[in-house]
This record gives C-alpha cells, sequence and structure tokens, in this order.
C-alpha cells in the first residue's frame, strides 16, 4: 500500500497558493553551502538551521532577519548532532532525547524570532531525522510532542501512518512535495544520498505534473499517486544542491503557470 494519503483540507488551512519551502541557513562560521542572499526572495516558507546539523546563533539571526525583509515565514529545521554527516548519517538515540534536541533547536530560533516580532510558523526534521521520524513510532511522537508544546504543525513528506499519529495527538500535519529527491513506488521519498540529481527541467517538470495530474514518477518509472487532490501544498527544495538556484527559479516558474 502507498504511503502516500489525502490532506487537502489541513494544506488549504496553511497553503493559500503553491508555495516554496526551502531549507536555509546551512553554513557554519565563514563556510556556506548555498547562495541564501538569492534564494530568500523566491520562496515562501524557510526552514532555518539551529546548530545541531549545520547552522549557528550568527547565522540563525542573519536568517531570520532576511525572512523578515522578504516576507518569508520561518520554521525550525532541527537535525540530529551531527555536523561532521550533516545530519544525514543513522543514529540511535531514545525518544525522550530527540524531544529534548528539538525543543532546543527549536527554541533558540524562536528567541530571534521573537527578537522580530516573528512568529515560529512550524517545525520539519531535518535530514535523517526526517527519516528517523518516520520508521519510529516512538521517535514520531517525540517530535510532535515538541510541535504542540510550541503550539505549531510539522511539516513532513506524504505518509499515512505519521497523519494518523499527529491527529491523534492533536497537532497539523502539513505534507510537502519533494521535487529534487527521488521517491519508491511505494510512496516514500528516498534520501539525498539514494537519489539521483534533478536538472532545473527535471524539476520544472516534475512541479508541473504534481500540480496538474497529481503524481510523481517513481525511481522506476511508475506513476504515483500524490493524493493532495487539488489542494495548495508545498514543494520543499534542497538549498546545499550544486544547481539550488536554478532548481528553486525553476519550480517558481512552474508555479507561475499552475496559478495563472
Amino acid at each position: 500500500m502507498s504511503e502516500l494519503s489525502g490532506s487537502a483540507e489541513l494544506n488549504k488551512k496553511y497553503v493559500s497558493k503553491y508555495g516554496v519551502i526551502c531549507d536555509m541557513g546551512e553554513g557554519f562560521g565563514k563556510y556556506t553551502v548555498a547562495p541564501d542572499d538569492e534564494i530568500m526572495p523566491l520562496i515562501d516558507v524557510a526552514n532555518i538551521a539551529c546548530g545541531f546539523h549545520a547552522g549557528d546563533y550568527n547565522i540563525m539571526r542573519r536568517m531570520v532577519s532576511l525572512a523578515k525583509k522578504h516576507n518569508v515565514k520561518v520554521g525550525s529545521h532541527p537535525g540530529l548532532p551531527d555536523r561532521m554527516g550533516f545530519g544525514r548519517r543513522k543514529w540511535d538515540i531514545p525518544a525522550d532525547e530527540i524531544y529534548n534536541l528539538v525543543m532546543y533547536q527549536t527554541g533558540a530560533l524562536k528567541a530571534f524570532l521573537d527578537a522580530e516580532g516573528m512568529p515560529l510558523s512550524h517545525i520539519k526534521p531535518h535530514g535523517e531525522l526526517y527519516f528517523y521520524v518516520e520508521r519510529d513510532i516512538g521517535v514520531m511522537k517525540a517530535v510532535l510532542r515538541a510541535a504542540k508544546a510550541f503550539g505549531v504543525p510539522v511539516i513532513s513528506a506524504k505518509n499515512h501512518t505519521f497523519e494518523t499519529v499527529a491527529k491523534d495527538m492533536g497537532v497539523d500535519l502539513i505534507q510537502e512535495f519533494y521535487a529534487d529527491l527521488d521517491w519508491s513506488t511505494e510512496g516514500r521519498l528516498v534520501t539525498s544520498q539514494s537519489s539521483q540529481p534533478k536538472t532545473p527541467d527535471m524539476i520544472y517538470e516534475r512541479v508541473l505534473k504534481a500540480g496538474l495530474e497529481d503524481i510523481v514518477i517513481s525511481n522506476d518509472g511508475q506513476n504515483v499517486a500524490l493524493n493532495f487532490k487539488d489542494a495548495p501544498f508545498l514543494l520543499c527544495l534542497h538549498s546545499d544542491m550544486p544547481n539550488s538556484l536554478e532548481n528553486i527559479k525553476a519550480a517558481r516558474r512552474a508555479f507561475e503557470k499552475l496559478n495563472a
């Protein structure tokens, strides 16, 4: 059975149109991995790294200020404590500790948002934590508990189990579409390490297909129904991809066509 499920009404609650969401501020100190200044004006929502997998207090403050300047919503992007692996290596961490690390990172970002008079939009786990949540119910509930404490939704890939658990816990789950990662025939998102690189032209076509036909082509060439059911959706793209800026420009062009 496909993991993709429908959440049209909930998506409509948070997304008034097709929107681009991007992981931002994933450098450290003087090191950068993405053209954040050029990307921010092109997106609608930013997931800002909170210091564990990437980012630091100076970068967080700058990203929040930049988001405010361009009227971009901001959510926390907590990751596992793994700078060397960019938060994309598997760790075995107890659920209570996952709760603590999500609270810690999100609280740090929220302090900068409070200082700018901006609300915390959501929580979206990064990298391996994103996949850890989907395969471990305890970790899933830990992230949802943290979101409930902050009174914000969680953003994730399409996943029926996650949707059900979130509803039972009274937390809104916004389900997004990734255009720069592969999808399996079963409707599961494939990790960055295992996905094939996507060109801007491919991003453009995938976004149009998702918006017009409600499907994505799996990594073995099969049509997989997304089940957004004509609702607006968030499209997530990675800023650390080599062609991230051109990918986001291509996605924006596709959204302009969808919104025409």
